[in-house]
């Protein structure tokens, strides 16, 4: 198939490109580094696939207009699939695939090193040295084996969390809609959320972006948590509400923030902006806090999770061209 790939950097092409050749009969992929929306749509040219990540826009309007250039599948390289309108696509008749699972150790294990880091202080640690400075004054931490997490969210990557904390001797909470019966048999306590809120010392986020978590973590929420408390997000960056978690670091309610992920990364994340001034306020205050730490949306960057990635998208991509349909095709149901 005729596949054009959106957003794509050096270790797009070099994935993608390993999987393709894997395949049975490779497809002629168009790597462009521009993100898709209604001013890039036309860079599809015609293409009967695409390809996008997590910042790429599908709305109604760019959706409608891949339609009419012939375009009949959005190959997802990712999970989540918020920035998708999939009631427009199923209209349309476009199918859209995802990764539903790619490498849950790679987030989990990123979540680890954010906590571990805002504990112990080493973001900071780092650069004193750098400077000259040993003195270890402010980077007092704790014992992470002495403290109760909170996991917002079991599936994969909230489970291989948990597993990898129970290790450390965490007192391990956890919120869920669906629990996991394994997780509760190895001690895992499942409770309400606003007990979660109450009672964890650390609270890791991995839900998905659903108009149901929109915001989850927002003022009323961080009212009900222990002061001082930690708080992490690797999911999606609309889960939090930035400019309450700022009033609440603020105030000195969250002790630590750590972030992967941040609801207006589209315009900052996985470009080079060091020449530029930051046009974003919110996401330069919180810039100035001592407690906070910002990656990139890097916590699924392994060597594993790119492979497994590549190679379900290109199955997807073989699949529809098979069969018409993919291997892991959403629809509506999802919304549900």
């Amino acid at each position: 198939m005729d596949v054009t790939v959106f957003s794509t950097r050096g270790y797009d092409r070099e994935f993608l490109g390993i999987a393709n050749s894997a395949a049975g009969t490779p497809h002629v992929l168009h790597f462009i580094e521009a993100v898709l929306s209604e001013q890039t749509v036309a860079l599809a040219n015609g293409a009967t696939a695409i390809c996008v990540f997590v910042n790429d826009c599908l709305d109604r309007a760019v959706l409608a207009s891949l339609r009419e250039q012939g375009t009949r599948l959005v190959a997802l390289r990712s999970a989540g699939f918020n920035h998708v309108d999939l009631e427009a696509a199923e209209a349309l008749g476009i199918a859209i695939a995802r990764v539903p699972s790619y490498s849950p150790e790679a987030i989990a294990e990123h979540t680890i090193a954010l906590i571990l880091s805002l504990n112990r202080k080493l973001h900071r640690a780092y650069v004193r040295v750098r400077e000259g400075n040993f003195a270890l004054d402010g980077l007092l931490g704790f014992d992470l084996g002495k403290r109760t997490v909170g996991i917002v969210g079991t599936g994969k990557i909230g489970a291989t969390v948990t597993r990898i904390l129970s290790g450390f001797g965490c007192r391990i909470l956890a919120f869920d809609p669906l629990p996991d019966v394994d997780l509760i048999a190895s001690g895992v306590e499942y409770v309400t959320f606003p007990e979660l809120l109450q009672q964890a010392d650390i609270i890791s986020i991995h839900c998905p972006l659903t108009p149901q978590t929109h915001h989850l973590i927002d003022g009323r929420a961080l009212q009900s948590i222990r002061p001082g408390a930690m708080l992490i997000n690797t999911s999606r960056g609309a889960v939090v509400d930035t400019k309450a978690v700022i009033e609440g670091l603020k105030s000195g309610k969250i002790g630590s923030l750590g972030l992967d992920v941040y609801e207006e990364e589209g315009d900052l994340f996985f470009r080079d902006l060091s020449d530029e001034m930051l046009q974003d306020d919110v996401f330069a205050r919180l810039l100035t806090f001592p407690n906070v730490l910002i990656t990139g949306h890097q916590a699924f960057f392994t060597r594993e999770a790119l492979s497994a990635i590549a190679e379900t998208t290109i199955r997807n991509i073989s699949t529809f061209e098979a069969t018409g349909q993919a291997k892991y095709q959403i629809g509506t149901e999802l919304l549900a």
